[in-house]
């Protein structure tokens, strides 16, 4: 059973890694822009915000800083009980706008409060004068800093009008805090440097919460509230976009900077909420079998799929315990070594190959870094992988419980 269990686990290993090459390989394909040409766009930065006071005034401020005129910033307040209004209303008030939603309509989740915000948007005439397909909308985190030139950069992919969405890569502001906020931001950069970089040639980038950019036009060809109230509605807002024939990209450019969880617990917490909205998102399997072609259609599916994977192989270093400590009873009751060391090296390449591609894409990013402190981070990264396996059954357990509501992610 022990040896059944270990080929199992490395079968499962093999293809994971296999599948994980070919997009590294993938990735580091160029891609090539359409001229961006003269045209200016009106953008939007739409944050939905609940109690954001510790983290608000600072991303206005380096939204206001950014160099165009053409921009305006669409506070949507969730009904919250702090200072969020009030900073708002401190900015200024030709390009920062407040919305405010109020109880019991209020705190019914990210895409709710979204969905109200590009709605007022609309229907206030805000960008009336303006063509749909001309006008972008920017979905930030309160905590959200975008850098300096990611319009410009995130601009130069929507000259293409089957462009729909475009999303940049995400940075942790605070990842010289500790390690737990390395090893988020290291998560991030591999995400995107690797696996979205690569779905960009496939055709199924997907997006996230945080620095989204999407014309306008495409939104509203989703209908009135182009959000679901699933727990990750930018994964299920990409997957329809591209569903509805727009082309999502990936912009590696330009990036966000928000905020790394610096406690352990809250980290796990919140990757559970995010694992629990993947696990909302298979009922769209049967849209994206019918509705996208095969290649993207192939690779979503697989995506989409990931929970069940990552809760199969969960077991799987369970496997390879039991198939190490069978080997050392053997040796024990058999009074010799039935486990040689030449054995250690293809398990260790099965663990750890991936940290070699993970420390080139990390040290492109963090060139203080130096090579060997890069690839001791990405060993450590591949441990700190195994989180996922807590929060993956702990969502499993909400699931079962029936419970579906979360408490935000609180800022620091």
């Amino acid at each position: 059973m022990v040896t059944l269990l270990l080929w199992l686990s490395t079968a499962v290993i093999v293809t994971t890694m296999t599948y994980n090459s070919g997009l590294f390989a993938l990735s580091r394909r160029r891609w090539h822009l359409v001229d961006p040409g003269e045209q200016r766009r009106t953008y939007v930065f739409l944050l939905a915000c609940l109690n954001e006071e510790r983290v608000l005034g600072e991303s206005l401020r380096r939204l206001m800083e950014l160099p165009r005129t053409d921009c305006l910033v669409l506070v949507v307040d969730d009904a919250s009980d702090d200072r969020t209004a009030e900073i708002v209303r401190a900015a200024d008030p030709h390009r920062v706008l407040l919305h405010q939603r109020h109880l019991p309509n209020a705190r019914r989740g990210k895409g709710a409060a979204l969905n109200d915000g590009l709605r007022h948007l609309v229907e206030s005439g805000i960008v009336a004068d303006r063509d749909p397909d001309e006008v972008v909308v920017c979905v930030l985190d309160a905590d959200g800093r975008l850098a300096a030139g990611a319009v410009e950069e995130a601009d130069r992919y929507f000259t293409d009008p089957r462009t729909g969405a475009v999303q940049i890569g995400v940075r942790m502001y605070n990842r010289g805090h500790s390690l737990l906020t390395r090893m988020q931001d290291m998560e991030f950069v591999v995400y995107t440097d690797i696996f979205q970089a690569a779905r960009r040639h496939i055709g199924s980038v997907g997006l996230g919460g945080n620095g989204q950019f999407m014309r306008l036009s495409a939104l509203r060809s989703l209908g009135p509230d182009p959000w679901s109230d699933r727990l990750t509605e930018d994964l299920d807002l990409g997957v329809r976009l591209i569903a509805r024939g727009w082309e999502n990209q990936y912009c590696p450019s330009a990036a966000v900077h928000q905020q790394a969880v610096i406690r352990l617990k809250l980290l796990v917490r919140q990757r559970s909420r995010w694992f629990q909205g993947h696990m909302q998102a298979m009922r769209l399997l049967p849209t994206v079998l019918r509705e996208i072609p095969a290649g993207a259609a192939a690779d979503l599916t697989y995506h989409l799929s990931s929970p069940a994977l990552l809760l199969l192989t969960s077991f799987l270093p369970l496997a390879f315990l039991a198939g190490i400590l069978g080997f050392a009873a053997d040796s024990i009751t058999q009074g010799h070594n039935t486990f040689p060391l030449i054995y250690l090296v293809p398990l260790y390449l099965l663990a750890f190959a991936p940290a070699y591609a993970y420390a080139y894409v990390y040290k492109r990013r963090e060139r203080q870094l130096g090579a060997l402190r890069c690839l001791l981070l990405a060993h450590l990264f591949v441990a700190y992988g195994y989180l996922w396996f807590a929060a993956g059954w702990w969502a499993v357990g909400r699931v079962v419980s029936g419970r579906t509501g979360w408490l935000k992610t609180a800022r620091t």
